[in-house]
């Protein structure tokens, strides 16, 4: 890869990541993007989403990430003693 390509990939990885951010405070009560919030920085993130070809799959791929312990949590704190 060129390092014009790579650079080219890195800006729009940085638009992912600053897209998800503000995925994830519009729906901050909503499948576990609160994680995203209080717990990725962006190079975790960036990371995850490094395969992502559109804004929308990039989106997909972290709440994949969080949702399994967004449910977790919800399971626990349903249950009673």
């Amino acid at each position: 890869m060129s390092d014009f390509t790579s650079d080219v990939r890195q800006y729009v990885i940085a638009q992912y990541v600053t897209a998800i951010k503000a995925h994830a405070i519009a729906h901050y009560e909503q499948d576990g993007w609160d994680y995203v919030v209080e717990c990725y920085d962006d190079a975790q993130i960036a990371d995850i989403i490094k395969t992502a070809r559109t804004e929308k799959g990039a989106i997909r791929m972290m709440r994949a990430q969080v949702k399994p312990r967004a449910d977790y949590r919800a399971d626990i704190q349903g249950e009673r003693f």
